[in-house]
C-alpha cells in the first residue's frame, strides 16, 4: 500500500492511497470461489457451477464489492500509519479501478482541528446569587392552585384572571383579516394573549355586552402585513367564568407528588423543589457564559462533516418532538446550522479543556449527582440502583460530571462576579437558551 497525503485546508485532507492489483485479484478470486460453493443457478448442482459461468454471472458486481471493502480497510489502515485523527467518514474517489490494474483512489476527509485555548483571565462572567423568598413560595402555591382551579360561571362585571367567552371581529380599513376573527373563544383577561389594549377594554364589562375598541398593532407584531396597523374589533362577550381555587389539603398536595398533612409541611417541600430549580438555573446560566467565553476567545476551523451530523440529529430531535409524522429531512438545514455549529465547537473545546487539563469525572461527585437526581423520585433507591446496573447510563452522568468540572476549570481562569437576583430573574436567566 502506497500512501500520500496533501493537505488542502487547515483541516481537510487528500489522501491518495494505491493497492497493487495482485491483492485486488486475489480477493476477488477468494470471494467467486466462495459464491461458487453456495449459488443456485438452474440447470446445475449446488457447488458445481463452473468458474466461468460464476465470472460471468457475478465477476463485476463481486469486484465492485470487493473495491469497496479494499478501499474501506486501507483508509483505516493509513489513518494509522499517517496517524491523522478524522473528523468524520471519508468521501472516496477512485482514480483507476480497471482489471489487472494497480487500484489507486483518494480519501477526502477533515480532520480534528488543532484547538490552542485562548486567555480566559479577561473574561469576565456573571453568577446570579438568589435565594427562595416566602413570597417566591406564596407565589409558586398560587400558580399550582390555578392550574388545579375549576371555572365557575358569574353575573358580575369581568376582573383580571377571569375567563370570558367571546367573538371578536378585527378589521383594518372596513376590511377583515386573516386570524382577525373567532367565535366563543376563551380568554384569560391579564394574560397578555391578545395585542395591547384588548384584553384592558373588556375588563369591567359583564356577560351579554358588545363592545367596539380602537387599537394599534405592536410595531415588533410577528404577523409583517400587521406590524403598526391600525384596527378595530368588535366584540360579544357570551359569559365571564370565575376561577375557584382548590383547598390547601391533603388531596390536593398528592396532586403534586408531596405526602403532607398540612400548609406548612407542603411549603417545605415546594420550596426544597425551588431551590433544586434555583440551583440548576444558576448552573444552567453559569455554563452558558463558560461556552461563550471558551467561543469568544478561541478561533478554530469547524469539520463540516461534524456540523452536518449534528443538524440531523436536531432534525430528529424536532420530529420526535412533532410526533414523528415526517421524515426528517424535509427540515431544512439551514434552520439548525447555527445551533449545530455552537454545538460542535462547544464539544470540541470541552474536550480539549479535558485534554490538556487532564481532567476525569470524579467518582464521589458522580456518586453525588447520582444520589441528586435520585432524590427527586418516589423510589430513589430503585434509581440508584438502575444507575449502578447501567453502563450506558452511568456514561452519561460521568460525562455530565466531566462538563461539570470544564466548567469549574474556566471559573477558576475567569474572573467570576456575583450579581444579586430576585428567585424568577435568575429562574429566566438559567433558561435563556443561546
Amino acid at each position: 500500500m502506497q500512501v500520500s497525503v496533501e493537505t488542502t485546508s487547515n483541516i481537510e485532507r487528500h489522501m491518495t492511497i494505491g493497492v497493487p492489483a495482485q491483492e485486488i485479484d486475489q480477493a476477488v478470486q477468494k470471494r467467486l470461489q466462495e459464491t461458487a460453493r453456495t449459488v443456485r443457478l438452474n440447470g446445475f448442482r449446488p457447488g458445481k457451477v463452473p468458474m466461468s459461468v460464476v465470472k460471468r454471472r457475478f465477476g463485476e458486481s463481486v469486484r465492485q464489492e470487493i473495491v469497496g471493502e479494499i478501499m474501506r480497510d486501507n483508509y483505516v489502515k493509513a489513518l494509522k500509519e499517517q496517524d491523522l485523527n478524522p473528523a468524520g467518514w471519508p468521501r472516496f474517489e477512485p482514480k483507476t479501478m480497471e482489471e489487472g490494474k494497480d487500484l489507486e483512489f483518494v480519501a477526502i476527509f477533515e480532520v480534528l482541528p488543532e484547538i490552542e485555548l485562548g486567555d480566559l483571565s479577561a473574561v469576565t462572567i456573571e453568577k446570579p446569587q438568589a435565594d427562595v423568598a416566602d413570597a417566591d413560595i406564596d407565589t409558586m402555591i398560587d400558580n399550582l392552585r390555578t392550574q388545579q382551579a375549576t371555572m365557575k360561571s358569574v353575573k358580575r362585571k369581568c376582573k383580571n384572571k377571569d375567563i370570558a367567552v367571546i367573538d371578536f371581529k378585527g378589521t383594518i380599513d372596513g376590511e377583515e383579516f386573516e386570524g382577525g376573527t373567532a367565535e366563543k373563544h376563551r380568554l384569560t383577561l391579564g394574560s397578555d394573549q391578545m395585542i395591547p389594549g384588548f384584553e384592558k377594554a373588556i375588563v369591567g364589562s359583564k356577560a351579554g355586552e358588545e363592545l367596539e375598541i380602537d387599537l394599534t398593532f405592536p410595531e415588533d407584531y410577528h404577523n409583517e402585513e400587521l406590524k403598526g396597523k391600525p384596527v378595530k374589533f368588535q366584540i360579544t362577550i357570551h359569559e365571564v367564568e370565575e376561577p375557584q381555587l382548590p383547598e390547601l389539603n391533603a388531596e390536593f398536595f398528592k396532586k403534586f407528588g408531596i405526602e403532607a398533612e398540612d400548609e406548612a409541611a407542603f411549603r417545605v417541600e415546594v420550596k426544597k423543589n425551588m431551590e433544586r430549580e434555583l440551583k440548576q438555573a444558576v448552573s444552567n446560566k453559569v455554563k452558558n457564559d463558560v461556552v461563550d467565553a471558551l467561543l469568544s476567545s478561541t478561533e478554530f476551523d469547524v469539520p463540516a462533516s461534524l456540523v452536518d451530523q449534528e443538524i440531523d440529529r436536531l432534525r430528529q430531535d424536532a420530529v420526535q418532538r412533532f410526533g414523528g409524522q415526517m421524515d426528517f429531512k424535509q427540515l431544512p438545514k439551514e434552520i439548525f446550522e447555527e445551533q449545530a455549529t455552537r454545538r460542535v465547537k462547544t464539544g470540541l473545546l470541552f474536550q480539549e479543556v479535558v485534554k490538556k487539563n487532564e481532567l476525569t469525572a470524579d467518582a464521589e461527585k458522580v456518586e453525588e449527582k447520582i444520589q441528586e437526581i435520585a432524590s427527586t423520585y418516589e423510589q430513589p433507591e430503585e434509581v440508584i440502583a438502575h444507575f449502578n446496573s447501567s453502563p450506558e447510563q452511568k456514561s452519561q452522568i460521568e460525562s455530565t460530571v466531566l462538563e461539570d468540572a470544564v466548567v469549574e476549570y474556566v471559573l477558576g481562569q475567569a474572573q467570576v462576579t456575583e450579581k444579586a437576583m430576585k428567585y424568577e430573574e435568575a429562574i429566566q436567566a438559567g433558561q435563556t437558551q443561546r
